[in-house]
């Protein structure tokens, strides 16, 4: 079948990746792609935005699949609009995708589903948030409503800094993002994502992973989108996922149906876990980046397989087929990020890096220029590896890392710390 993936980032680039190691896979497009994915797929520029351009794209080229990578298509409704056009389609509808595009939608379908999720307050003016964190104290968690690009969360551990992230964002620091405010309790405990696959009506587990949010090593700095990750997350057993299942993700699936507004896609719950129970930090509608490079690494082709069915409302027939493996992925930044960084650094080595099922260097903010690979984005590779352990897949990412000529550039190097028994 002849497929196109929506997106740019080092995500997609590991989708992609899967997708063609399937042999269904005859055509694979990328829009917009970056360097990386043009080495191995057609590159197309279209607004991915714009349903419409999308949707004409689908037609002129014959595609039969849709896989919908970033949130902000689906937000923007690419999805209703392809499915108007009679287009297979991976990716909830605009309405579904609220569960990421609103944080106070997703507090209210949890408090209708009964998910044990933070306690919270929703405020539309700076005023009655300050008052409302006066009220509670910190430390708290200040979140802009809408989508910031994973970036719209302040953990504040004084009420000075609570409010002032509710200034920052009533002030059009996260633009529309911030419009509205969500204020939570600060719950402690061990935060991991789980990672499911809905049809509408099913459910199907496809893997664990736990990323680091934070800059800096020991998880210190300010939150980016994700400076590295890893799969399985030992904190989620199975007895804990289980309980994610039950008391969270199916009573909200529930709820969205009840709604009239079944989820067709993948569901990433972020969970914060604590003497063995979970409780809702967030829902995103599309696969983590980069945790979606660590799933990819280590589902293959079948990832294209278990999409498929969840596009065609046949998960109660999917199964995943696990290898006892561990992946973790190491994400390499332009200095400066998560704040100004410079672009059009070239990235020197590349070429000569193994790309196979156990090491491999998916692309996020890259571009080509003469003929060479340059910096275009803050995270720009996310250097990938599997193995036996966790240990060894570590091992062979940062294997990876050292090879490569990128002195515009910065990584953690306690990836994994958790799993690893180190101390950050």
């Amino acid at each position: 079948m002849n497929i196109l993936i929506l997106g740019g980032g080092g995500r997609e680039h590991s989708l992609a990746w899967a997708v063609l190691q399937n042999p269904k896979c005859d055509r694979l497009v990328v829009a917009p792609g970056n360097a990386g994915i043009a080495a191995i797929a057609d590159c197309a520029s279209i607004d991915i935005e714009d349903g419409g351009a999308v949707a004409n794209f689908v037609e002129e080229e014959a595609i039969d699949f849709v896989i919908i990578g970033p949130e902000a298509p689906l937000a923007a409704g690419v999805a209703d609009r392809l499915r108007d056009a009679g287009v297979l389609v991976f990716g909830p509808s605009q309405a579904a995708a609220e569960l990421e595009a609103s944080k106070a939608f997703t507090k209210a379908i949890c408090d209708a589903a009964k998910a044990p999720t933070a306690a919270y307050g929703h405020f539309t003016d700076a005023g009655a948030a300050k008052a409302y964190v006066q009220a509670q104290g910190a430390p708290i968690v200040v979140k802009a409503d809408g989508l910031a690009a994973g970036k719209g969360v302040i953990i504040a551990e004084t009420v000075a800094e609570a409010e002032a992230a509710i200034d920052d964002m009533f002030g059009g620091g996260f633009g529309a993002a911030g419009a509205e405010v969500v204020i939570e309790e600060f719950m402690t405990g061990e935060e991991a994502s789980f990672f499911v696959l809905c049809d509408g009506t099913d459910v199907l587990p496809i893997g664990t992973a736990q990323d680091h949010k934070r800059v800096g090593e020991g998880d210190t700095g300010p939150n980016t989108g994700g400076m590295g990750a890893y799969s399985p997350a030992p904190v989620l057993t199975d007895a804990v996922a289980e309980r994610a299942l039950e008391e969270i993700i199916r009573p909200t699936m529930a709820e969205m149906a009840r709604r009239s507004t079944p989820y067709q896609g993948v569901l990433y719950a972020g969970l914060m876990i604590e003497d063995g129970a979970p409780r809702l930090v967030e829902y995103n509608v599309r696969f983590g980046d980069p945790e979606c490079q660590v799933l990819m690494m280590r589902l293959g082709a079948q990832a294209l397989d278990l999409m498929h069915a969840a596009a065609e409302g046949r998960l109660a027939q999917a199964q995943v087929n696990w290898a006892d493996d561990h992946a973790i992925t190491v994400v390499m930044a332009a200095k400066g990020y998560p704040g100004s960084y410079d672009k059009g650094a070239v990235i020197g080595g590349l070429d000569a890096l193994p790309a196979t099922s156990s090491q491999i260097v998916f692309h996020a903010g890259t571009a080509q220029r003469d003929g060479t690979i340059v910096v275009a984005g803050g995270r720009v590779l996310n250097v990938t590896a599997r193995g036996s352990s966790l240990a060894e897949a570590a091992e062979r990412a940062y294997a990876l890392v050292e090879a490569m000529d990128f002195p515009g550039g910065f990584y953690r190097a306690d990836i994994g710390w958790r799993a690893l028994g180190g101390k950050g």
